[in-house]
């Protein structure tokens, strides 16, 4: 990728175009990525992007960035989603197709892509393997990030969270200079209600009851590729690209 793209076609959907396109590689990626919260998807999703040039099309991107615009510029549909969310509702399978399909374009991608967010269960995943059949495009795999939900508690359960500015630290890989204080703003630094381990484990159960299915879909198909969230970024990314290759 010669510069990071805005992804403004993902985010903005409509007649928004990118400011600059991926290059075209030899060999386009086309993947899925599964993970719980606490595994490290993001970071991989930053890593593989990077390295491979294809595009991250992350679906809580176009939600964020939709929270902050003007709702007469969003989509009859996302306005439907951002409805849900403020209710505290699951934005509902039909509402997030919906937003896809109007971000089909770039599932054309020259760069690949890597669909981060989507899907979440295996309605959307049918409904995504019917969308690319129809833009003639196939996945070449579904990467799935795993790891004990132990480890997912220490790593989540360590987060502290800035009340002023929203900075985040954590109290083993990175501690705040002086113990409950921000070193950006000196706000206080809190632990969130979800990062404590009894509702860290109530989304492990819900991410686990809704994601196996999902897992088992593409195990099915050939496309499932587990990969081990132990370790750092870097080690855990040269997983990724091994699991790629085999």
């Amino acid at each position: 990728m010669t510069a990071k793209t805005d992804r403004a076609a993902w985010l903005k959907g409509g007649t928004a175009e990118c400011s600059v396109e991926p290059a075209a590689p030899d060999r386009p990626y086309r993947l899925v990525l599964l993970g719980a919260p606490g595994v490290g998807k993001g970071t991989q999703a930053e890593l593989l992007s990077r390295n491979l040039g294809a595009c991250q099309l992350s679906t809580g991107d176009v939600f964020r960035a939709a929270k902050s615009s003007d709702a007469c510029e969003r989509s009859p549909k996302l306005n439907e989603a951002i409805e849900f969310m403020r209710r505290g509702a699951l934005v509902p399978d039909e509402t997030v197709l919906g937003i896809v399909r109007e971000r089909a374009r770039c599932l054309r991608c020259r760069g690949g892509f890597l669909l981060d967010g989507f899907p979440r269960t295996v309605a959307q995943a049918e409904a995504l393997s019917e969308l690319l059949r129809q833009e003639r495009v196939d996945l070449d795999a579904v990467l799935s990030y795993e790891l004990p939900i132990e480890r997912i508690i220490s790593r989540l359960g360590g987060r502290r969270t800035c009340e002023k500015c929203k900075a985040v630290f954590h109290v083993e890989s990175i501690p705040p200079k002086k113990e409950g204080v921000c070193d950006h703003c000196g706000g206080q630094l809190i632990q969130r209600e979800d990062d404590r381990p009894e509702s860290i484990r109530v989304r492990m159960e819900a991410y686990e009851r809704s994601t196996r299915p999902l897992a088992d879909y593409y195990a099915a198909q050939g496309l499932l590729r587990t990969v081990s969230a132990e370790g750092s970024p870097e080690a855990i990314f040269q997983r990724s690209l091994e699991a790629l290759n085999r």
